[in-house]
């Protein structure tokens, strides 16, 4: 067949491996820097002179976490797109390029205060450039190399590090972050390093010319959307006037307006013009369009699941236990590290047998194993057994990781060769602005339950160790965000939001109460278990939902097309 190897060269065996390699490593560093400021954040506000809980702060704390998380959310499909125009190799090799550059400079951070706080949020989003693009085209690139027989194999080693990263990237801040701050960023320049060098010397693929038309209205109108909507979530959680939240302020519901009419007018523009950004006739596909929606069910209620058990070991738990708050960020990483184990083995193994009797068993067994773990964490008490606790997040780690391997490689394996790109980046928009949602949501929800008790139960509180009325009364009707932040930082709550000048001047018994280990997990843990219950049921519910699309999608699978009509894959090695 001359006029197939002319378009596909022979590569050598090791390709594949090599291909999988240097993703899995692009991967594992772009999900872990994801994550790797949920715990350091505190000591890299310390290192730039700021306060995180002040509220002038408040806007560049979140920013901060969500930054990067938005930029990957938005771009992954337009990237994805770009890599079956341009070359999917070229487009990630890239993204490794920029990821590595902004690490570098995240790292050279500069200056003190509100200027050293811009500059780390915009340095992170241009990193979540980087990041999007290797996210987008990893998974395309992987599907090129690797036959279908083994493409569940594959994809489960690397979504296993995309999604396991977010988790390491919690220890990984944690042990650093007690060092030096600036080794948060520093981490990931070596490993970028070596992965930009190692892509640009051995990924090359020749893109399809013929198509190189960017569909310029589709990728603004989608990322505005996309960026409008995930800001104004952003915006939501903060107060505003007399009000817990923002949601109804006047800019949040503008944001949203405004980003709705942009994804309409995205949606219209895609059924007309001629190479669209994304093919929506691609939804057609059973099982790409109830993979995605599997992938996004699963990805809010993972990341909901993260939040709630960094708020419910950091707050409470942790210091009941005699731990400090300032140790509370290292430590609640280490103890979630079953969650973690779960997922790391189940992955793989997932991935490896659903490419001999079928993804689907797997993909609904994972879900439905995460629904009961969800439903069995609620029964469990504010101050329970960690024997119990690790055993439950080992299994639902276990039921994520039995799920991402065979929904990545239904999702991939239904649309046409040529449109790998494009799905490749809709799969990670999925995941990623599953994870913006998540903290959305699950901050709404916990901010709605601790404002219903919290204010009555702290004024009580604080006024039985005789903090002036006054004071008592300004602190118990600060926004809950306060504390929540407070506990989710690693923050003694008290030390941050009694005034220092009437802390000092009450007795010595009352200071060592107010800022002990049981005072404030005292108070929180019956708001918190109240908020935690409609939590884990929704995330039950969301697992319950990616339970049955991933049985809906079924096993359907499109034929590898004709080669004049396919992109060219991936070549190790020299250029064509």
């Amino acid at each position: 067949m001359p006029a197939v190897n002319a378009i596909r060269p022979e590569r050598p065996q090791i390709h594949k491996w090599v291909v999988l390699s240097n993703t899995t490593l692009g991967m594992l560093a772009a999900a872990i820097n994801g994550s790797i400021l949920l715990i350091s954040l505190p000591a890299v506000f310390r290192g730039i002179g700021l306060k995180a809980l002040d509220p002038g702060n408040i806007n560049y704390l979140l920013w901060a976490i969500i930054g990067y998380m938005i930029a990957t959310a938005v771009l992954v499909v337009a990237f994805g797109r770009l890599g079956d125009q341009f070359g999917r190799a070229r487009m990630y090799n890239q993204g490794f390029a920029i990821f590595t550059a902004a690490s570098i400079a995240l790292s050279l951070l500069p200056g003190q205060g509100d200027f050293a706080a811009m500059y780390l949020i915009s340095v992170r989003i241009v990193q979540g450039i980087g990041g999007a693009l290797i996210m987008a085209n990893s998974t395309a690139l992987l599907t090129d190399a690797f036959p279908p027989e083994q493409r569940g194999f594959a994809l489960g080693i690397n979504v296993v590090a995309a999604i396991g990263g977010q988790f390491i990237g919690l220890l990984i801040g944690g042990l650093l972050a007690d060092s030096n701050w600036r080794l948060v960023f520093w981490i990931n320049v070596p490993f970028g390093l070596v992965g930009t060098i190692w892509a640009y010397l051995k990924l090359h693929d020749a893109p399809n010319r013929r198509s190189h038309k960017i569909d310029w209205l589709g990728n603004i109108t989608f990322g505005l959307g996309l960026v409008l909507i995930l800001t104004a979530i952003t915006y939501g959680l903060q107060p505003y006037g007399d009000q817990t939240m923002a949601w109804f302020s006047p800019r949040v519901l503008s944001f949203f307006a405004i980003g709705l009419l942009s994804l309409i007018a995205f949606l219209a523009i895609e059924t007309r013009v001629e190479r669209p950004m994304l093919d929506l006739k691609l939804f057609r596909i059973q099982g790409f369009a109830w993979g995605n929606i599997a992938n996004l069910c699963s990805g809010i209620a993972r990341g909901g699941l993260q939040f709630m058990l960094i708020v419910w070991l950091q707050g409470i738990w942790l210091p009941l236990h005699g731990y400090s708050f300032e140790e509370t960020p290292l430590w609640s990483a280490i103890f979630m590290l079953p969650l973690t184990i779960g997922f790391l083995l189940a992955g793989p193994i997932s991935g490896y047998y659903s490419d001999r009797i079928g993804g689907i068993p797997f993909a609904v067994g994972g879900m439905i194993t995460g629904a009961v773990s969800f439903v069995a964490l609620m029964e469990l008490p504010a101050d329970f057994s960690y024997t119990i606790f690790a055993a439950l997040l080992f299994l639902n780690g276990l039921g994520s990781g039995l799920f991402v391997a065979p929904n990545s490689t239904q999702i991939m394996n239904s649309v046409p060769a040529r449109e790998r790109g494009q799905a490749s980046g809709m799969r990670a928009t999925t995941t990623n602005a599953g994870q913006v949602l998540s903290i959305g949501l699950f901050f709404s929800l916990m901010l709605a339950g601790l404002a219903v008790s919290l204010p009555q139960a702290m004024e009580s509180g604080l006024l039985a160790q005789h903090v002036p009325d006054a004071v008592a009364h300004q602190i118990a009707t600060m926004p809950p965000v306060a504390s929540l932040f407070a506990a989710f930082l690693g923050y003694n709550p008290m030390g941050e939001l009694i005034p220092a000048g009437v802390l000092h001047a009450l007795p010595a018994a009352n200071i060592a109460t107010l800022t002990g280990h049981e005072f404030f997990p005292g108070l929180m843990s019956g708001p918190f278990k109240h908020g935690l219950i409609f939590a884990f049921t929704f995330s039950a519910v969301l697992y319950l939902i990616a339970a049955f699309a991933s049985w809906r999608g079924g096993t359907q699978s499109v034929e590898p097309e004709l080669p004049h009509l396919a992109e060219a894959e991936v070549v190790a090695g020299s250029r064509p």
